[in-house]
């Protein structure tokens, strides 16, 4: 891998669902994880993202599991629940400052970093980061209306990655989808994930 510049991957993990979503496609997490080995020296491969305690089952959990266990480095923690002037439930949380100290801690160790949000607060710390020498790339969307990127992020990066130009190659295949079954215990983790059958992790 001599020669090859060394690069990461930091997964803002709720906005690139919301993100996939909205352009219509389910994210394949193996795919992403293969596709981007081989761009470069993958380093690290981080993915944040907030989860409810206090529900003993949450739609996320399968997937962080799956992962832990398969090539990313998954960041959480609880998010905050609170009700609302109306009376209803509500859930507070964002990642941005684990997802700001992991990359500036890594960036001197770094060539080329790809963000995947379209969060204009994370601009200062683009900014930081390429101050550093650290080429930015920030995956997201503008073919949604409105935009799923901030203008302001857009405009700092290095580089814009349209989002659904990598559909083919980090979406799920629906061919297969339909194929398989999802596994069972977890509806639709295969649909959403992109976790086949027997790719759970053991329990333990």
């Amino acid at each position: 891998m001599a020669g090859e510049p060394r690069i990461a991957l930091f997964i803002d993990g709720a906005n690139l669902y919301a993100t996939s979503k909205q352009l219509g496609f389910d994210m394949d997490y193996r795919r992403l994880l293969k596709e981007f080995q081989g761009r470069g020296n993958l380093i690290r491969a981080f993915y944040f993202t907030t989860l409810v305690e206090s529900e003993e089952y949450t739609s996320i959990r399968p997937l962080v599991d799956w992962l832990d266990y398969n090539g990313y480095r998954v960041i959480t923690k609880a998010a905050k629940e609170f009700t609302d002037a109306t009376g209803r439930r509500r859930v507070k949380g964002n990642m941005d400052i684990e997802l700001a100290i992991e990359m500036l801690e890594l960036a001197p160790h770094l060539d080329h970093i790809y963000l995947f949000s379209g969060d204009g607060d994370f601009r200062p710390l683009v900014e930081a980061v390429q101050r550093k020498g650290v080429k930015v790339s920030v995956v997201s969307t503008i073919n949604t209306n409105p935009p799923m990127v901030a203008d302001d992020l857009r405009r700092q990066c290095d580089e814009f990655v349209e989002l659904a130009t990598l559909m083919p190659k980090v979406g799920r295949d629906p061919s297969e989808r339909a194929a398989r079954t999802p596994a069972a215990g977890n509806p639709g983790l295969e649909r959403r994930y992109g976790i086949r059958q027997g790719d759970e992790p053991p329990e333990g």
